[in-house]
């Protein structure tokens, strides 16, 4: 006796993904859904709100208050600004400082990206001999602690390689205007495991039929990089940048060691490292400066946050 095996109507498997995620919608866009999104948005912003209102009150009134009395009794200045952005005291003159940072942090994320960017698109579209080891030990790289590669950094930095008794890499023997450098290349090689491991995943979800139809034209990989990958990755590129730029601008670890303690070179962080160190007492200029910290990362976020949340979603959802 033959049993007939029932059949599954074509439609079904499609219909049942599309209720599937018709639900997960529902359920997150729920009222206690959104009460919940909205407790954590503010048990996030209240210390933010908070350093913002400490830092624009008298001396006196910081450290004798507490920043809620602020709306009781409102006094505001804007000295605390001036004597940490433009002061010529020990505690002040950050706006050097902050420059510094920005010409750290910038260059820290464009090389990470453009190298990271080209090595992705080989490892998911050239092939070639070990191309799967050469990505599997890029991932592996992403376990390695930075501080394990910071004293072979520096010895390299210092004395170059030698292999053999032959230099094969000579030292960076640089004066403080030029180390910058050194932070660059520290940054860059920190970042290019993660950026490579990232990049890959959403090169590799290309569709193949494009690519294919790319070569047929007769595109070369420069062109196919150039006029078809670059676009459609743009919103992985952006989350990466947002992520490299946080991690750089609030870094104090790679750019103490790296950049130093001169105004010539050090970043922001330093300077408010300095400044909790020697000046814990003067708090009103601690919160000015911690303000002015996270004035450009959060413009930064807010500025690239479409990106930012296509780029985690991507290729996450199929069909």
């Amino acid at each position: 006796m033959t049993t007939a095996t029932p059949t599954v109507p074509a439609g079904t498997q499609a219909t049942g993904k599309t209720t599937s995620a018709r639900r997960v919608r529902k359920r997150l866009n729920s009222p206690v859904a959104t009460l919940v999104s909205i407790v954590i948005a503010v048990l996030w912003t209240i210390p933010t709100f908070g350093l913002l209102i400490s830092s624009i009150r008298p001396e006196n009134e910081i450290k004798t208050t507490g920043w809620w009395t602020f709306f009781s009794h409102p006094q505001f200045t804007l000295e605390n600004y001036q004597q940490v952005l433009f002061s010529g005291s020990s505690s002040g003159q950050l706006a050097s400082y902050f420059i510094n940072s920005l010409a750290i942090t910038i260059p820290s994320v464009l090389f990470p990206l453009a190298f990271a960017s080209l090595a992705a698109y080989a490892l998911a579209w050239i092939d070639f001999k070990g191309r799967d080891w050469l990505y599997i030990a890029i991932f592996a790289l992403q376990i390695v602690p930075l501080q394990m590669a910071l004293v072979p950094l520096l010895k390299f930095f210092s004395t170059g390689v030698t292999v053999a008794g032959v230099t094969v890499l000579p030292a960076w023997d640089l004066v403080d205007e030029q180390k910058f450098a050194q932070v660059w290349f520290a940054h860059t090689c920190f970042a290019l495991p993660f950026a490579v491991f990232l990049l890959h995943n959403f090169i590799s979800q290309l569709p193949r039929d494009l690519m294919e139809a790319a070569r047929v034209d007769g595109a070369t990989h420069p062109k196919i990089f150039r006029t078809i990958v670059l676009p459609l990755i743009t919103p992985a590129l952006a989350a990466f940048g947002i992520f490299q730029f946080l991690w750089v601008w609030n870094d104090l670890l790679v750019a103490l060691i790296f950049a130093g303690g001169g105004n010539e070179t050090a970043p922001l962080t330093v300077r408010l490292a300095e400044m909790a160190g020697t000046r814990g007492n003067e708090w009103q200029r601690l919160t000015a400066g911690a303000f002015v910290s996270i004035v450009v990362p959060l413009i930064v976020f807010l500025s690239l946050q479409r990106y930012f949340v296509r780029g985690l979603l991507a290729g996450s959802v199929k069909g």
